[in-house]
């Protein structure tokens, strides 16, 4: 059956109303996307909680009605409930079914990261001649983290450069279990995904299971996540709790582990690893379209 899906370009700042605004006149479903990717490629797309604060400064958001919805009384609806918003800026679209969460997917082509990392579709057959080649077979649904993004793109970098050889690594804000699995399929033993999106902990489990690597894969939400002793932790996420978490992480590494922080924009670095200097030493700062990785070590202890 066809929808209505209703678009409009927002700053990061209007998002929390409009979207209550949108839920109450009966939205099906509201996604986000990066209104200043380049390519359609590039626009990460996932479903937030509402409220919680976007990857991006300005962004479009997509939402889903029944498709004999009256317009015009949406739109004035709409207008009155957040005045900010001009008629002009929504734009309706007639959509079947399968375009509104898959369809994208077409666009998603195999990506290399480092020396041996691959992340192929799960649509597409990885070719014989990628040999012994570390691949995963994702399907993020509409988790965040397929690779096509600076800040995922950095850490998959890291991880295929790392020594995982039967280490524990913390995913923390784990998505679509993009990084979890791209540890395991470079030889991490034992991998676990901490993240507060219940959608997510679902997407990383399917592509756990795709991957044939369920059992060496632990998900949590940061309520149920237990106190363990990883020696390796990544955690793509934003950062103002990537400083939050600094105590948390501390407590989970070992002596001398590696972390890798990253959703980080290029003038936040400073500020990130002064949360973190206490507890570690050795950083590095990679950076990519004005993200930002931000590497470093566990102290050891006296």
């Amino acid at each position: 059956m066809p929808w209505l899906e209703l678009s409009l370009t927002l700053r990061a700042e209007q998002q929390a109303e409009v979207e209550r605004a949108l839920e109450e006149l009966g939205a099906l479903c509201l996604t986000l996307q990066d209104a200043r990717a380049d390519t359609p490629d590039e626009r990460a797309i996932f479903e937030p909680g509402l409220g919680e604060t976007p990857l991006w400064n300005e962004l479009v958001l997509d939402a889903l009605f029944d498709a004999d919805i009256d317009r015009s009384g949406l739109v004035h609806a709409l207008v009155e409930l957040v005045p900010t918003l001009a008629p002009e800026q929504l734009r309706f679209r007639e959509v079947a079914d399968r375009d509104w969460t898959r369809v994208w997917l077409d666009r998603f082509q195999p990506l290399r990261f480092g020396r041996r990392l691959w992340i192929y579709p799960w649509t597409i057959e990885p070719p014989p001649e990628l040999g012994a080649a570390a691949v995963v077979r994702l399907d993020p649904g509409l988790a965040f983290g397929t690779g096509t993004h600076p800040t995922t793109a950095l850490c998959l970098e890291w991880l295929d450069a790392a020594d995982l050889a039967g280490r524990t690594l913390i995913d923390y804000g784990c998505g679509s279990g993009v990084l979890a699995l791209a540890a395991l399929a470079l030889g991490a033993a034992r991998v676990v995904g901490v993240d507060h999106d219940v959608q997510a902990l679902t997407a990383s489990r399917d592509n756990a299971a795709r991957n044939g690597v369920s059992e060496r894969l632990e998900l949590y939400t940061p309520q149920q996540f237990p106190q363990i002793t990883a020696t390796v932790l990544v955690a793509n996420i934003l950062a103002e709790p990537l400083c939050a978490l600094a105590p948390r992480f501390a407590r989970c590494l070992a002596p001398g582990g590696a972390i890798a922080l990253s959703g980080i924009l290029a003038g936040q670095a400073d500020e990130v690893r002064a949360c973190y200097a206490e507890e570690f030493e050795d950083f590095a700062v990679a950076e990519r379209d004005g993200w930002v990785r931000l590497t470093g070590r566990r102290r050891a202890t006296a």
